[in-house]
């Protein structure tokens, strides 16, 4: 099996991205990189994170680095504010997807995990798995944070992913925990998804499996 693994410079992703490998999986990751809305920091910490998880796992890691800061600008500017979290979701899941294409890849690897943040209630992740046809893996789904933790710590990824790096600032103050799926959908009306989605595409750069 080969999951396209959306790992950023946080805590969970990391940790489910190992989870996977250790049952065999084949992994290739994708970073969004969601500059100008957090810095240079968190790339960093990914692509270290990326290497530490091949040092650790002895398994090569294929990266793409996708361009998703310009997607957040058009999605600010015309679509509803509260939505904002959910949008930016959907988009890297559907730029996952064509990635998973590419790769042959059999679905989507998360570290997303119920209620932890906003975005991530059960009726917001309905709403985000819409977004594409394939499966979205979770590994994570059921645990809680201090759980999670635990396993960083015990991976070495801990010390990686709370290196200081700027959160994302865009994010909106209230973001909707409950968003209803012809709501999303009339707002992403407004947008041009599918040129969004080339132009991310058009942008992005690769890391071969042992180039980091």
């Amino acid at each position: 099996m080969k999951l396209i693994s959306l790992i950023s410079g946080g805590i969970d992703s990391p940790v489910a991205t190992y989870l996977m490998i250790r049952r065999g999986v084949e992994i290739v990751a994708v970073h969004m990189d969601n500059r100008p809305f957090t810095d240079e920091k968190n790339l960093d910490k990914t692509l270290n994170l990326v290497r530490h998880l091949r040092t650790l796992t002895g398994t090569p890691i294929k990266t793409y680095v996708v361009p998703h800061g310009p997607n957040h600008i058009t999605i600010a500017r015309n679509c509803n504010r509260h939505l904002h979290c959910l949008f930016c979701r959907r988009m890297m899941y559907r730029i996952a997807e064509r990635i998973a294409e590419r790769e042959g890849a059999d679905g989507i690897l998360t570290g997303e995990s119920v209620g932890q943040v906003a975005s991530q209630t059960l009726q917001n992740l309905s709403v985000v798995n819409r977004a594409i046809k394939y499966p979205v893996i979770r590994p994570l789904i059921g645990f809680d944070k201090e759980e999670i933790i635990t396993i960083a710590r015990k991976i070495g990824t801990y010390e990686i992913s709370t290196l200081p790096g700027l959160c994302c600032t865009i994010v909106p103050k209230q973001p909707s925990t409950a968003a209803k799926p012809e709501d999303v959908l009339n707002e992403e009306s407004k947008i041009d998804i599918d040129s969004l989605v080339e132009k991310s595409l058009e942008g992005m750069y690769v890391f071969g499996p042992e180039a980091l």
